[in-house]
């Protein structure tokens, strides 16, 4: 597979060097690891953390900026950070006001994130997490324990991030992001096999006329494989799947994330038909955004994330952000 990198062990520095060239308004500590918004810590304002491997971006590098992350700690591709990164983070963005870790789902994430709040607190610094576990297709996979964190990360940042944009306390933003998780469900499907660089090939056998159903950002098994379907059917059963676990109640936002490789014109025709699922079923949807989010190096696919929202919830989501990936209202 032909890639526009130098070496694969100096892709992830090399990645952080250019953007650390692109957005000045970022502080990038290529040696440790850590993205900071230049301005941290914002006084009387809760921090906010997140990270995970490389190869999903803009998550969550892409997300620093007002109204979103604060800091973000990006491992080795598919890799969790270590432990030091989330400190070093968190040092950064401590206000006094205290920081949030925002953790998907994955075993290294979750140790990791877990021994650095240890460590951040025994340095004074107050200390509250949320896990991420929106994926709706399998209950175990190989990296996991429950339920994948996926597409659901980038509402609770972003709804998060308005929250602590605001100077409401550590106590009630936590309560934000998790109950934007809770209200939030994903599946995804993969046409295409991703390549790591260290490997230089595909990271799984999935041949030219079948889709993975289901499929994790990593390449993680879903539920079944099968021959290669329309956008609509496609929709179909996505939609469905996620409508199966989670009746809405309350109107919806729509997240259409491509994995990395599948482009905007079959990702807002694929939109077409998840609205066209949506409204059969008789879900209202309040704001959708479609593009390449959350994802999986060069991955051909697409995810579907909907979050069930009140009043207050569409109020933060709508708040201005200006972040590399996600900007509007600044």
């Amino acid at each position: 597979m032909k890639m526009l990198i130098n070496v694969a062990e100096t892709v992830v520095a090399d990645a952080l060097r250019g953007m650390a060239a692109a957005h000045p308004e970022l502080t990038v500590d290529v040696e440790n690891r850590v993205i900071v918004r230049r301005d941290a810590p914002v006084a009387g304002q809760v921090g906010i953390v997140s990270g995970g491997g490389a190869g999903h971006e803009p998550l969550h590098g892409g997300f620093v900026g007002p109204g979103m992350l604060s800091a973000a700690c990006p491992g080795e591709v598919f890799t969790s950070p270590v432990p030091d990164q989330m400190v070093r983070a968190a040092a950064a963005v401590d206000s006094g006001a205290g920081v949030l870790f925002v953790v998907k789902n994955y075993t290294g994430d979750v140790l990791n994130f877990d021994m650095a709040a240890e460590l951040a607190e025994e340095e004074g610094i107050q200390i509250a997490k949320v896990l991420v576990n929106d994926d709706v297709a399998v209950t175990d996979s190989l990296y996991t324990a429950g339920r994948r964190g996926t597409g659901a990360t980038l509402f609770v940042e972003k709804i998060a991030g308005a929250a602590a944009a605001e100077g409401q306390p550590l106590d009630q933003v936590a309560a934000i992001a998790r109950q934007v998780n809770e209200n939030s469900r994903s599946f995804g499907v993969a046409l295409s096999a991703c390549t790591t660089p260290a490997k230089g090939s595909p990271t799984f056998d999935l041949p030219p006329g079948e889709l993975e159903l289901g499929v994790g950002i990593h390449g993680e098994p879903g539920r079944e494989r099968r021959a290669m379907m329309t956008s609509g059917e496609i929709a179909d059963f996505a939609v469905h799947a996620i409508l199966e676990d989670m009746p809405p109640r309350n109107p919806v936002l729509v997240l259409v994330n491509g994995m990395g490789a599948t482009p905007l014109l079959e990702l807002y025709g694929f939109n077409a038909e998840v609205h066209r699922v949506l409204a059969e079923r008789g879900v209202a949807v309040a704001r959708t955004l479609v593009g390449n989010y959350v994802t999986s190096l060069d991955m051909a696919g697409a995810s579907v994330t909907l979050c069930q929202i009140d009043e207050e919830l569409l109020r933060l989501w709508d708040a201005p952000v200006k972040t590399p990936g996600l900007r509007w209202g600044m």
